[in-house]
């Protein structure tokens, strides 16, 4: 009877001791997920807008920069007690670029007056300053090059603050993706007519040297060939 109880007691343990372990790791978990409220949101865009000249550098370390950049989030969110790490920052950023895109495309076809996402006029400010800004730098580069000249007349244009007069005028203007698409497949393009005239020019050149072969071939046969005929 009493080696029951002792079993029935250890067995209650066990239970126990699986539900705290249980309920702890359930505890962790919740304490793993950052909720992005509004106000941490705007501290997240604030803060990496403010670092985008660092991340836009060629070689920099992108882990280190998101360290930072939760580091400054964190401070300013001390007072409510919650933390929030640097992929997190990396993962929600990647997802709102995914919307200010989607937005961009919206304000380009119905103009900004159509986009009511309330971070699109914070980001816009610098991204796309920013992307004009690589756009004049690629064509600077392309200018003295016949596919610059080319697309000299379809240069990025920025969005205005009010809209376009007619949605057709804002359909006409190609979207900065569709222009780079546009000027990669042209420098494709290029590589290839240049390819093919060398492959060309080296056909041409060993037909020349087959028939010159030819031809001193049949001179150097052509005495034999009359003096057996006599």
């Amino acid at each position: 009877m009493e080696v029951i109880e002792a079993i029935v007691i250890q067995n209650s343990d066990a239970e126990g001791k699986e539900s705290a372990a249980s309920s702890s790791v359930e505890s962790d978990k919740t304490k793993a997920e950052f909720i992005w409220t509004l106000q941490a949101t705007w501290h997240l865009v604030n803060t990496r807008l403010e670092m985008d000249q660092a991340f836009d550098q060629p070689v920099c370390k992108k882990k280190k920069l998101w360290e930072v950049v939760a580091e400054k989030v964190n401070a300013k969110l001390r007072e409510s007690g919650v933390t929030v790490k640097a992929y997190e920052c990396d993962l929600k950023w990647r997802n709102m670029l995914a919307t200010y895109r989607k937005n961009t495309d919206r304000a380009r076809r119905l103009g900004v007056a159509s986009v009511h996402w309330e971070f699109f006029k914070a980001m816009h400010e610098v991204l796309g300053k920013s992307r004009e800004e690589i756009e004049a730098q690629r064509q600077a580069k392309l200018s003295g090059t016949r596919v610059g000249k080319a697309i000299a007349s379809k240069r990025f244009t920025p969005i205005l603050p009010t809209p376009p007069a007619t949605a057709a005028a804002c359909i006409s203007r190609p979207p900065q993706d569709i222009l780079q698409l546009y000027m990669e497949l042209q420098e494709r393009k290029l590589n290839m007519w240049a390819q093919q005239k060398a492959l060309e020019e080296r056909k041409i050149e060993a037909i020349n040297n087959l028939a010159q072969a030819i031809s001193s071939l049949a001179h150097v046969n052509s005495p034999q060939t009359s003096k057996d005929g006599h």
